[in-house]
């Protein structure tokens, strides 16, 4: 579906009106940045998840059970 080319310019054209022409560039800036912690952010969560050790403690360690009897 998506949005088609006259939203887009409404949508635009309100935005300038209630910022006006001199403070756009620094909205679209600001935008563009917040954006872009957003998306670091993301990947330092990613990169410390992957990059931690991780400690196994012998109560975590699965222990296989045999399931066969015992001969005598």
């Amino acid at each position: 579906m998506g949005i088609h080319w006259q939203e887009l310019i409404i949508v635009l054209l309100i935005v300038l009106v209630l910022f006006g022409p001199k403070r756009l560039p620094e909205v679209g800036r600001s935008l563009g940045n917040g954006i872009r912690e957003f998306k670091d952010s993301l990947n330092t969560t990613r990169v410390e998840a992957v990059d931690e050790p991780v400690e196994m403690t012998r109560a975590a360690i699965p222990v296989a059970v045999e399931t066969t009897p015992e001969r005598k």
